[in-house]
């Protein structure tokens, strides 16, 4: 615990130290508002892409939900080629899909209806796969299991009795009611009775016959459903041989005989004619006949073609004759209509040149619309990239100078020690060395010795106060001028004259502060550096303002060889580096016999 506290308060120090940092706090208030700008921008950009791309495209909700409502029309009214234009129609006006993702899955879903209603299973299929990616995207879940239910009706019919039991159960587990889920049952029940799985149905079906389920609305979809159940399970007992059988096709009869289902009617009277077929043949061709007539009023060929054919097994003399013609008609009416089937769709779509007009226009438009909207995302892209890459160099550019400030700080203060170090290394440790040696090696009571000793006490005292002036902190205030004459003055000696002309002249509270304190330090290290030179007598330092910059001129009447020159602007590197941190200048003069001069320059 007591490491857990101990790292909790270094953190809370060094987040302090940050916060104390008010050059830090300016990059991060500089850096918020850059990136508080850059949001606005791209927000603002973003929004007026929204605009504008709700201004290009064309709402069609209106024009769609037209023609499906005219194509559901045409659908109930077995005007299928009629209908399957005008879901063509919705279609095509469903761009880009994903915006109106139900109405192209319920168009594509009654596509796939038609064709199956007309048995034209390939092209029902192809309908189908198309609706499979938009599943997802769609408002109701009704459709995946339609999708599911077509599918599985489509397999069914083209014998393929695995996958028709595969999308019947996917179905089954959508199933949203009781009564859909019978429906599906009993979908599932016609695929067994194909693989002749009659006792598995059997269990199925006799619980859902005790019960009954009912359609939540519509009482005459419940009797069909039950109706069809009671005949699936007739079947079953018919094949199993059980007498049960009868009982569930006349309760069947009754209930489609009442709803007039000529579809359902179809069926139940076959399977009565099948059971009577042995032990009553009389019976079993009036039902025949009455399964004809209901094929007949349903208008359905392949059952009237059937239905004929147990017609003429079961008749003779001039019935056989009639039940004959009439079936080679029928088969010959099959015929055509099949060759008809495989072009009836393929005429409606061209049959107006109105209708090729609009379909040509609505191509026309998209095309429009797509280059339109392809040039703004283009100019957005372009946009968002300029910003971005803006937003970015203005970010990391205060970045880039921070850290480059802490960097030289750093420096600054690495060099400033060594600095120090080398001092009193170089000149203090060897006085106190000697100080010390000569107060064990001498008597301090002899006034002679002891003022020695005091004088070199006084030597190492003033020579660590001038170490400690040199790199205490700078007056930059109103006070500044009177501090830098006070350091300029404390490198005089009784045997140095220093001459400073020009400086009063200086505005200085209208200079940088930083600038103020290289000035400082830039002439504090070189007085240190010239003050190694004996020979020196008379300084002189200028200071002038010419053309917007601060001129300083430092000269002197040192007698140094070329040598000691080149050696002292080596030493001079750092004096060099501070100005050049303030786009300064600095020049060597000529080296001459008669001294050394060198000036440098600040912009103000």
């Amino acid at each position: 615990m007591d490491l857990k506290y101990q790292l909790k308060f270094l953190f809370n120090m060094k987040m302090l130290e940050i916060i104390k940092n008010k050059t830090f706090l300016k990059y991060l208030i500089f850096f918020l508002i850059i990136l508080l700008i850059g949001v606005v921008l791209l927000y603002q950009l973003h929004r007026n892409q929204v605009i504008i791309i709700q201004q290009i495209k064309k709402n069609n909700s209106v024009e769609i939900n037209k023609n499906i409502t005219e194509a559901d029309r045409l659908f109930d009214q077995i005007n299928y080629d009629s209908a399957y234009f005008f879901y063509k129609k919705a279609i095509a006006l469903c761009d880009p899909i994903d915006d109106y993702a139900d109405d192209y899955v319920y168009s594509q879903l009654s596509i796939a209806n038609l064709h199956q209603n007309t048995n034209n299973y390939t092209a029902c299929e192809e309908a189908l796969l198309k609706v499979f990616p938009y599943l997802k995207k769609t408002s109701k879940p009704k459709y995946t299991y339609n999708t599911y239910t077509l599918l599985a009706y489509n397999y069914f019919f083209t014998y393929d009795n695995s996958n028709a039991l595969l999308y019947h159960r996917k179905a089954l587990r959508l199933a949203a009611t009781p009564y859909k889920k019978s429906v599906i049952i009993n979908d599932i029940a016609l695929v067994y009775l194909r693989q002749k799985r009659y006792k598995e149905i059997i269990d199925a079906l006799e619980p859902l016959a005790r019960i009954k389920i009912k359609h939540e609305t519509d009482s005459a979809k419940t009797d069909i459903n039950y109706s069809l159940l009671l005949n699936n399970l007739g079947f079953c007992y018919f094949k199993l041989g059980n007498p049960k059988a009868l009982e569930y096709y006349k309760k069947s009869l009754k209930i489609q005989e009442r709803l007039k289902s000529d579809y359902e009617l179809m069926s139940t009277y076959s399977s009565v004619a099948m059971v009577y077929a042995e032990t009553n043949p009389k019976l079993s061709k009036i039902y025949t006949e009455k399964q004809y007539q209901s094929a007949c009023r349903a208008k359905s060929a392949s059952f009237k073609a059937n239905t004929l054919g147990d017609l003429i097994r079961k008749s003779e003399g001039k019935e056989l004759k009639k039940y004959s013609k009439a079936y080679v008609k029928i088969i010959d009416s099959i015929l055509s209509s099949r060759k008809q089937a495989k072009n009836q769709f393929s005429i409606i779509k061209y049959e107006s040149k109105t209708d090729k007009e609009e379909n040509l226009k609505l191509k026309a438009e998209k095309a429009e619309n797509e280059l339109l909207l392809q040039k703004h995302k283009n100019r957005n892209t372009i946009s968002y990239i300029i910003i971005t890459f803006t937003i970015a160099v203005l970010l990391l550019l205060p970045l880039y100078l921070f850290i480059k400030g802490e960097k030289e700080k750093k420096e600054a203060v690495f060099e400033s020690e060594m600095r120090i170090s080398k001092k009193l290394r170089n000149e203090l440790t060897n006085k106190v060395h000697h100080t010390l040696l000569f107060a064990q090696n001498k008597d301090l009571q002899n006034d002679e010795n002891k003022n020695q000793f005091l004088i070199k006490l006084d030597e190492i005292y003033s020579q660590t106060r001038n170490i400690s002036r040199e790199n205490s902190s700078i007056v930059t205030n109103e006070n500044y001028d009177m501090g830098l004459k006070e350091m300029i003055s404390g490198f005089k000696t009784p045997n140095l004259n220093l001459l400073v002309n020009g400086l009063d002249t200086i505005k200085w509270n209208k200079i940088n502060k930083i600038k103020k304190i290289i000035i400082y330090r830039v002439l504090q290290e070189l007085f240190y550096n010239m003050k190694k030179y004996n020979d020196l007598t008379l300084i002189i330092l200028s200071f002038k303002i010419i053309n917007k910059n601060i001129v300083i001129t430092y000269s002197d009447n040192s007698s140094k060889t070329q040598n000691e020159r080149i050696i002292l602007k080596k030493h001079l590197e750092n004096v060099e580096n501070r100005i050049k941190t303030t786009n300064g200048t600095i020049n060597f003069g000529n080296y001459t016999e008669n001294g050394f001069k060198i000036s440098f320059t600040f912009p103000l």
